[in-house]
């Protein structure tokens, strides 16, 4: 058992009841070897509330036991792959992206080979491994998962999918930080037209695609435009403040340092004035 276990997420009653559990796993396997299974599933449980709780250490102490567990006892193929996935988005989204690799690989495998809605799986935590290479600045590697995952979610939903989209939108900010704005620019042009489509015009994933492609018109010194773009983005933004009042400044922010860029010192201050009280009277 992780001893480290913090006070606060060992009073988490989710993680009560999964430790509970964890341990009648652990007596039955010491009995019947044949219940693995059960403890197998038990852990990931467990990690996962532990997870939930905050708990960082103790869940991927947990992770790593089933795991282990796992190997030893040469456990079903679908519960080493969710075993997987819990530890490789665990240590990705903990900072820890280069040991999150192999986790990933795995996983993907493991999911690929059961097929089926597993698949799909497979495809999302493609898309996952794909945004951790682009932040290792290895593009290659990252392009190919990326167009991996497309070739997947677009086979099994369609290519007007929110999905489908999402991987665009992620190609795209590949691209161009990669310096290919041509293809980033056609990246995020697919991206918005299925969001629009699946979407609808006003909303906040429109928005930001709006963004993305006006960021790509400006580096391809297509500034009319970007500014179209940018405008368009803000005004879905600004009707539905104050939720959406971080993107909104986020954006318009972007907006206005391009804006100064590229001459237009005056709508830039006049963008920063309505900003401003935009966001004051929310």
């Amino acid at each position: 058992m992780p001893e480290n276990t913090s006070s606060a997420a060992t009073a988490s009653p989710a993680v009560q009841s999964a430790l509970k559990a964890a341990e009648a796993q652990r007596a039955a396997v010491k009995e019947f070897p044949g219940k693995a299974p059960g403890l197998a599933r038990a852990l990931q449980a467990l990690g996962d509330a532990q997870r939930e709780a905050g708990d960082i250490a103790s869940a991927e102490a947990t992770y790593r036991e089933g795991l282990e567990v796992g190997t030893k006892l040469d456990l079903p193929l679908d519960l080493m792959a969710n075993l997987r996935t819990g530890l490789a988005t665990l240590l990705d989204f903990s900072n820890r992206e280069a040991e999150s690799l192999p986790f990933y690989e795995e996983a993907i495998n493991n999911h690929e080979e059961l097929g089926g809605e597993n698949a799909e799986i497979a495809a999302q935590l493609r898309n996952n491994l794909a945004m951790t290479y682009k932040c290792m600045d290895k593009f290659a590697l990252a392009e190919q998962h990326y167009l991996r995952s497309l070739e997947t979610l677009e086979n099994k939903r369609g290519r007007k999918s929110e999905s489908v989209a999402c991987v665009f939108n992620n190609l795209g900010s590949l691209y161009y930080a990669a310096g290919f704005p041509d293809q980033a620019k056609e990246m995020f042009e697919d991206g918005l037209q299925i969001r629009t489509e699946v979407l609808g015009e006003r909303h906040r994933d429109v928005a930001q695609s709006l963004c993305n492609l006006g960021t790509a018109c400006h580096e391809l010194k297509d500034n009319d435009a970007a500014q179209k773009h940018f405008e368009k983005s803000l005004t879905i933004l600004e009707a539905q403040l104050p939720q959406e009042s971080r993107s909104y400044e986020a954006i318009g922010t972007d907006y206005v340092a391009m804006l100064e860029i590229i001459g237009e010192e005056g709508k830039a201050a006049a963008l920063k004035k309505r900003m401003e009280k935009v966001l004051a009277a929310v």
